[in-house]
């Protein structure tokens, strides 16, 4: 196969006393012209490619079948309104609708807010969405073509009409209301950081702001300014409007620093924030307010307990001493704490029990009450308010999207809720499937669980070809959870693999920890080490193997393919960050030195070095077919990553199977097109449905054809 041309410059720079050539740092620049011309040859390459697979079709088909599957949200309740969000299958975003009362919301509510109208191709997404204390209020953010920037829109409640007011601009935040219901805090920043989604270099230092509504965002009053570059601020009002919790992380560090800023209200009734109560101020640990109960702040943390528990502490004492005291109110136990709300008189906190979600009921002083009786591989909402019993708990599976069901927290009654989601004649039926637990050996020793799904009936010692799915980083759990494209693979005969790496969240502190930073190799280890286990087991072969992760995953699938080239016949590194040497000089790559480590650091740089897969591909190797994903302006995992990888590999091909690309013009970071389609693209859950159908189409097709699986029949609900 022919490759376009990829220059190969003279650039050699010396770091830490060792020479590293970077040919393909112009492929930097993603507005140079240079680069404009060879992602459109490369997408030239692909598109006739792709458009030559046998199977194409059947997926494409198949996918579009998918995501006509009506879905709905979890309910919340905020100030005697219910919202959700629903989709009717034929919609490119979500749409949010509202109700005066949870019956009103099943029998189908009035519509809020539909992103639809915003753009015709559904690029325009609305990616959050909170309510002011009285109700009356919501402020959502808008993120065009994908960015991670979004500038918020107020709606008054009561009439749905939006609000005259300032556009505010941010990044990785959410409105967070005060209780005069006029004015909320948000993080900041500088105004030239590229809020047009187009930057490449650093984000500067954040602040905390609180905006009031009807006043310019320039006068926006400073709340506070963190010492470091790579602080990142996260802040919510306690249930009983007295603090503004604040937690300060240094990066993608878990571990916080705990601030809470009195609520106080001025003379015309605006609120605003006193001195801050320093609660913790040494990021020994992770600590995240739950609620507040007279003088006690209930806190979760995995202080002193790697799996978490919850803790509470009294502002009054440590007014008086200086230093916070923990007393445990819901001690640690054999499963990891995910997530608590709390409820009137008690909690409703989520479990993780060898990585599936489990449900479970505390009383107000931390006595266990039992499990709640609902079912799913992974958590997709828990809504609770301490001013009622009323909760609502949302799950999903591989192959079923969001399940919601409310809970009485009282007592302990379910009631399934399938009416929030819009009826249909022809919906998609998912295939069925067999949910297999195994476990890996790593090359520590170490035992490594992941999930094995086959459809049903299948013989899982028969190998099949299978898709190997991991992500192993940030203390992210990795759980059987719903994505769409499961489905089109498992309808046509294919394996799913989710491998539980170290790094990830599902099994606590020390499990995290193992898997970063100088321990970071470990993670490659535990997914070669599920890989050779398919093998072992005879659920698979190399030859029917496919790799694939996304972001950080993007990474494990780039380390993995670069250190065993043998070990499967497809890699699909998607938005994967590559060039480990350079990733803290662009947008929030600094955030993440927290958990690969710092390229400037003489020590971490060797780290890096030994396994950066731009930097480890050798000339003259026979790699697996890869089908490189990205997003041509992706203003999180920039594209150079991809470009300058898929460039090397390109050069360093020896084997017959081909190297593409896949870069989906000013798209952004999570969901890759081909550019033909030529339009902005979501990000994450903002990306509109046809940009991902056809994305999960095309994956999906390249992986069959070179793992030797091929549809043998229509689907249900398939075109």
């Amino acid at each position: 196969m022919s490759y376009p041309e990829s220059r190969r410059s003279d650039v050699v720079e010396t770091l830490h006393g060792e020479p590293i050539a970077d040919p393909y740092r112009w492929l930097e620049d993603p507005d140079a012209p240079e680069t404009t011309a060879w992602v459109e040859a490369q997408n030239e390459l692909t598109d006739a490619y792709l458009a030559a697979l046998p199977d194409r079709e059947w997926f494409r088909a198949t996918m579009a079948a998918v995501l006509r599957r009506p879905r709905a949200g979890v309910p919340k309740m905020h100030s005697g309104r219910y919202v959700v969000t629903r989709n009717d299958g034929s919609q490119n975003q979500d749409v949010w609708y509202i109700a005066d009362s949870l019956a009103e919301l099943r029998e189908g509510g009035r519509v809020l807010v539909d992103p639809n109208t915003w753009s015709r191709d559904g690029t325009q997404a609305l990616t959050s969405f909170t309510v002011s204390p009285d109700g009356a209020r919501a402020a959502y953010g808008i993120s065009v073509a994908g960015s991670d920037w979004e500038t918020f829109r107020v709606l008054d409640l009561a009439t749905g009409t939006e609000l005259a007011d300032d556009s505010v601009t941010t990044k990785f935040s959410e409105a967070t209301w005060l209780p005069d219901g006029r004015s909320y805090v948000y993080t900041h920043f500088a105004a030239d950081a590229g809020a047009d989604g187009t930057e490449t270099v650093a984000l500067p230092r954040p602040t905390l702001r609180i905006h009031r509504l009807g006043e310019p965002q320039d006068d926006d009053l400073e709340v506070m300014a963190p010492d470091d570059d790579e602080a990142m601020l996260y802040s919510a009002v306690t249930d009983d409007d007295r603090f503004l919790a604040l937690s300060i992380l240094w990066g993608t560090e878990t571990r916080n620093r705990l601030w809470l800023y009195p609520i106080e209200t001025e003379p015309d009734g605006r609120s605003r924030l006193g001195p801050a109560v320093v609660v913790v101020d040494e990021p020994v640990a992770e600590f995240s307010v739950v609620t507040t109960d007279g003088p006690l702040v209930v806190v979760q943390t995995d202080l002193e307990a790697e799996r978490g528990r919850l803790v509470t502490v009294d502002l009054e004492r440590l007014a008086a001493t200086g230093r916070p005291e923990w007393v445990e109110l819901v001690p640690e136990c054999d499963a990891t704490l995910l997530e608590v709300t709390a409820v009137r008189d008690g909690y409703v906190a989520v479990y993780l029990t060898d990585a599936a979600p489990e449900i479970r009921r505390f009383d107000r002083a931390g006595r266990d009450l039992g499990p709640v009786p609902v079912a799913g591989g992974s958590l997709v909402g828990l809504n609770g308010r301490p001013d009622s019993t009323e909760c609502f708990v949302g799950l999903s599976s591989v192959t079923v999207p969001t399940q919601s069901h409310r809970l009485d927290a009282a007592s302990g009654e379910v009631m399934s809720l399938p009416d929030l989601v819009p009826a249909t004649e022809d919906a998609f039926v998912p295939p069925a499937v067999t949910t297999h637990r195994r476990v890996a050996t790593s090359a520590d020793g170490t035992r490594v669980p992941y999930f094995l799904i086959t459809p049903e009936g299948s013989d899982p010692s028969e190998p099949r070809p299978t898709i190997l799915w991991g992500y192993g980083g940030f203390r992210i759990p990795i759980l059987a959870e719903y994505r769409s494209g499961w489905s089109a693979w498992l309808a046509a005969g294919g394996r799913l693999a989710i491998a539980n790496l170290r790094g990830g969240g599902e099994f606590g502190t020390t499990w995290y920890e193992a898997g970063r930073l100088n321990r970071k190799q470990n993670v490659f280890d535990d997914y070669i080490a599920v890989a050779e286990d398919l093998a072992a087991t005879g659920s698979s072969t190399p030859a029917q193997l496919a790799l694939h992760g996304r972001s950080n995953g993007g990474l494990l699938v780039g380390a993995v393919l670069a250190q065993r080239p043998d070990l499967a016949a497809v890699a699909l590194p998607a938005v994967g960050v590559l060039d480990m040497l350079r990733f803290s000089r662009f947008t929030v790559g600094a955030a993440w030195v927290s958990d690969y480590g710092d390229p400037d650091d003489a020590g971490q740089f060797a780290v890096l070095r030994a396994y950066s897969p731009l930097h480890n591909l050798v000339p003259g190797t026979a790699y697996p077919a890869t089908l490189v994903l990205t997003g041509d302006h992706d203003d999180r995992v920039v594209p150079l990553h991809s470009h300058k990888f898929t460039a090397a590999l390109q050069h360093a091909q020896a084997g017959d199977a081909p190297v593409l690309t896949r870069i989906e013009t000013a798209a952004g970071h999570g969901m890759p097109i081909l550019t033909r389609i030529e339009t902005a693209a979501g990000h994450g859950v903002g990306r509109p449905t046809w940009l991902e159908a056809a994305e999960w189409a095309d994956l999906l097709a390249f992986a069959a054809h070179h793992t030797g699986l091929h549809p043998a029949a229509a689907v249900t609900g398939a075109e």
